[in-house]
């Protein structure tokens, strides 16, 4: 039987270090206008310094779940933690955008081991009558960083500098370290002995990466060209992974667990559709409204506050009300404020964006929270690290593929160059086309939320 200090241990270091991953990227997306100006960056390469930790994340999640069921949750939590530290203090002492850029790409490798390894761990140590409790907790501990990511890292941009997010990172690493070591007592690995299929994580490194390389250069014909050759590495791979005895990825989860397999298409298309929008309406409020970094990361914060103190709640929601009800009500709720941040201009108020924002982050509460539940209780105990590699693979490779569309759109309506008043007017076209795209695509995301199945049967 699990010890309770492990159960709570778990749950303090899983927390902490999701609060951390999340906090880092709201706070960089304040500094980016900041770091744009240091290292003189054009908006494709700016885009760059978000997507190259996101590119990275993706790539080593769905290896990296899978190490962790077969050699142990907890030691490759503990490696993810580690890297992470010390990668936040390599990106603080960056002296050029290229190495920046790198270095952003480093931490995504200590960022795949955290998010491929913290919901696994709960899951291991908590039954399901406590699973949507937990998980709400955690996801709040998500949406907690994300709170205070835009306004901490505005204080710290406006009054320190950039590269302070970046040790303030450095340190809540440091600080988890000695608990994980002390407290954390068990290891989980019920994938112990299975072997590890080393061809198919290349092929599925090599996909993401070619596919997100040829997003970044389209319009041009070798753009096209290097998101077929991305596609066609990536059939490969899932005819791999359907023939082999211990895949990376178990296909057969998405071909005989509709409740898996449309959980995870929900997630990925609802990051697919939401996760450039701090990264739009930070450049939004910094360049078009001339807020500094620090009120605009005040506005920010609206959004994820929201998320922190409801996600517990629809949490708990999902425990007594099947996952896809409420969860498909959440993502009804994103679909209608992205559409009003299409009608966004240089003279709407900020009260209306702070109310759409407030909207927003119910919407993300109502659906993070269950659609993780559902994902979690469709899966045996040997697959949690999987399960949640996978899940975590959904979000980071829909972010990332958030970023290709606007850096899409960005390079067809402004090109290479720096944001200034002379494109103010290409980046708000840009920014509304941008949102007429992600909320049909969460328009979409509905209907996938809503044919998953039930996770408890029927009775």
């Amino acid at each position: 039987m699990i010890e309770l200090v492990d159960r709570r241990a778990a749950l303090v270091v899983s927390s902490v270090a999701s609060f951390m991953t999340p906090f880092m990227g709201s706070s960089v997306n304040i500094a980016l206008p900041s770091i744009g100006r240091e290292f003189a960056l054009d908006a494709i390469s700016l885009s760059w310094v978000a997507t190259s930790y996101l590119l990275t994340a993706a790539i080593f999640l769905v290896p990296f779940g899978r190490v962790a069921d077969i050699y142990g949750r907890k030691k490759i939590f503990l490696y993810g933690v580690i890297t992470y530290a010390l990668m936040s203090l390599l990106c603080a002492a960056a002296t050029t955008g290229s190495l920046l850029i790198i270095f952003r790409g480093l931490l995504g490798i200590g960022g795949a081991m955290v998010f491929g390894t913290a919901v696994a761990l709960l899951t291991s140590v908590y039954p399901a009558s406590d699973r949507g409790r937990v998980l709400g907790i955690n996801v709040a501990a998500v949406y907690l960083g994300l709170s205070l990511g835009p306004f901490v890292g505005g204080f710290l941009t406006q009054y320190v500098s950039w590269r302070a997010v970046f040790l303030v990172n450095a340190l809540l690493g440091a600080l988890i370290v000695p608990l994980i070591l002390s407290r954390v007592k068990s290891e989980w690995a019920e994938a112990r002995g299975e072997g590890f299929d080393i061809v198919g994580s290349i092929l599925y490194s090599v996909s993401l990466t070619v596919l997100m390389y040829g997003f970044s250069v389209l319009p041009g014909v070798g753009g096209a060209l290097w998101i077929a050759a991305g596609a066609l590495t990536l059939a490969a791979f899932i005819l791999l992974e359907s023939r082999i005895r211990h895949p990376v990825l178990d296909i057969a989860l998405f071909k005989k667990n509709v409740v898996f397999a449309f959980s995870n298409v929900a997630a990925l298309i609802n990051y697919s559709a939401t996760a450039a929008v701090a990264f739009l309406l930070s450049l939004y409020l910094q360049y078009l409204k001339g807020l500094s970094p620090e009120t605009a990361g005040a506005v920010l914060v609206s959004q994820p506050v929201v998320m922190a103190v409801f996600s517990p709640l629809a949490g708990r929601l999902s425990d007594r009300i099947e996952p896809r009800i409420v969860a498909s009500a959440g993502m009804l709720l994103i679909v209608i404020g992205l559409g009003v941040f299409a009608f966004l201009g240089e003279g709407t108020s900020l009260f209306w964006v702070v109310a759409n924002l407030v909207l927003l982050g119910l919407g993300f509460a109502l659906f993070s929270s269950p659609n993780t539940n559902a994902v979690m209780s469709s899966v045996e105990k040997k697959s949690y690290g999987i399960a949640s590699a996978t899940l975590s693979t959904m979000r980071l490779t829909g972010q990332m593929l958030s970023m290709g569309i606007v850096m899409l759109i960005f390079a067809t309506t402004i090109g290479r160059v720096a944001i200034t008043a002379a494109c103010y007017a290409e980046f708000l076209r840009s920014m509304k086309i941008a949102f007429i795209i992600f909320s049909a695509l969460c328009t979409v995301g509905v209907f996938a939320s809503l044919v998953r199945g039930n996770v408890r049967p029927s009775r």
